[in-house]
């Protein structure tokens, strides 16, 4: 309770309010702890993060990274060519297109006089027709409702998903065929239509071919070897490359070409994607270490860990690999401790040297020459990709433990805060309760000092009559 001046004249709320901000000092200190070590694990994770990306990108450009980036060429623009990480660089095969896939197309040899006209008014086809596929097994059976129309039947057919599709073809003012198209190309997706009145031997008797399926053919040039495919496409002819034909050009005068290669533009990306993810570590670890004249202290001002990863990232970057210098493919240190990339430099070094372009990037294979093994050597790739994993690695990476030490450190300040708002309550109580009993006491004895002043004065008066 407040009892302010009641006998004393004095501020009572003020002087408890001024002793506790005194009392209260340690505690400040405290808190002024807290806030540097939950800065400090901040920065760290902030750092982490970027050494993640970091990590990311050189991966990227590592062995199997730069498997990835294949690309498959065609000289032919009827032919296009793609290439997965199974690819191998230097691959090529030169060939004739032959001839496209086709796929199977029947006429009904029956016609009807309208599209309304009934599906079974013709003895051929007979229903229910079955479908079958190249092997001859079954793939299902089509079935008409009574009275059904030549245009139901189009429809039964189309809604089956049995892999064909049909469509009415009037071929005069009374004449309407019905047509069945096979919905795969070449022999494997060749569909045949067996009537009710018909087994495998003499399937589709009520059918006319009008065109036959076919494959799409290739013949190797130099020997004239064929390959066939059943669809327009062939994969696997060369490991990791597949090619889609679309004319045939079996005369040619020069037969098309593929070649598999490294993807200049998509390693361009990569390369540039790691360069700037570096440049995003370094410029983050130099903001947190290094204090701009007339601003606040740095957050990890001097941190030893953080300028060690700095200096390690440009001695990844700045090493030579196999007598080879980063700046042969365009990378090289700034003065401001950043890091270069010329992508002219690059595409023209991996036009040219795909294969030093390779060593440097990703690192050299262990080898063994007359009994002498050559040990593998990390490109710069490799050399950061390892060293960001040490730094980020989500349980063992040393960011990760400086920012988990620094959330200790603050858990701990944080309970003795806690603590101390413990204290510094009962030291607030005790200084009311003193000060308060100050005051009674000082009124106890002003009202004590009255009474006897009063008693006094009656004792001496002179104008009293009795």
């Amino acid at each position: 309770m407040g009892i302010d001046g009641l006998a004393s004249g004095l501020d009572t709320t003020s002087i408890i309010s001024n002793l506790m901000k005194i009392e209260a000092k340690p505690q400040d200190l405290l808190k002024t702890q807290l806030s540097v070590a939950q800065a400090k694990a901040t920065a760290y994770r902030a750092v982490n993060t970027r050494f993640d990306a970091v990590r990311s990108a050189a991966e990227a450009l590592t062995s199997a990274g730069l498997a990835a980036a294949r690309t498959a060429s065609s000289t032919n623009s009827a032919v296009t060519a793609t290439a997965t990480s199974a690819a191998l660089d230097g691959s090529s095969l030169s060939f004739r297109v032959e001839q496209t896939a086709a796929s199977k197309q029947v006429l009904s040899t029956s016609s009807w006089t309208s599209a309304t006209a009934r599906a079974d008014s013709q003895p051929k086809p007979a229903w229910p027709i079955k479908v079958l596929d190249s092997s001859g097994a079954t793939v299902g059976q089509i079935n008409l409702p009574a009275d059904a129309t030549l245009s139901d039947a189009v429809a039964a057919i189309n809604g089956a998903g049995y892999g064909v599709r049909a469509t009415i073809v009037q071929l005069g003012p009374t004449e309407f065929r019905l047509q069945v198209t096979s919905d795969g190309t070449g022999t494997a997706g060749a569909r045949t239509l067996q009537g009710a009145d018909e087994d495998a031997s003499t399937a589709e008797s009520g059918f006319e071919l009008s065109r036959a399926e076919r494959n799409a053919v290739i013949s190797l040039d130099g020997n004239g070897r064929q390959i066939s495919s059943s669809t327009n496409t062939f994969t696997g002819v060369i490991p990791g490359v597949s090619w889609t034909v679309s004319k045939a050009d079996p005369s040619a005068f020069e037969p098309t070409t593929i070649t598999v290669g490294a993807d200049a533009s998509a390693l361009t990306t990569k390369v540039q994607t790691l360069v700037d993810s570096v440049n995003g570590a370094l410029g983050l670890i130099k903001g947190y270490t290094q204090s701009t004249p007339g601003a606040a202290v740095a957050t990890l001002q001097g941190d030893r860990a953080l300028t060690g990863l700095s200096d390690q990232v440009l001695t990844a970057v700045s090493s030579a690999i196999g007598g080879k210098s980063a700046a042969t493919i365009g990378l090289q240190l700034n003065k401001d401790g950043t890091i270069a990339f010329d992508a002219s430099v690059f595409a023209a070094k991996l036009a040219s040297d795909p294969t030093t372009v390779t060593a440097i990037l990703s690192g050299t294979a262990a080898s063994t020459t007359n009994g002498v093994t050559t040990p593998a050597v990390d490109g710069i790739a490799g050399k950061l990709a390892a060293l960001a994993k040490t730094a980020s690695n989500s349980s063992t990476g040393t960011l990760v433990q400086l920012a988990e030490g620094r959330d200790s450190l603050a858990d701990s300040l944080q309970d003795r805060i806690d603590a101390f708002d413990i204290r510094l309550a009962a030291r607030q109580d005790t200084l009311t309760k003193q000060f308060t009993a100050l005051e009674t006491a000082l009124n106890t004895i002003k009202n004590q000092s009255s009474w006897l002043s009063s008693q006094i004065g009656q004792l001496y008066n002179p104008n009293k009559t009795s």
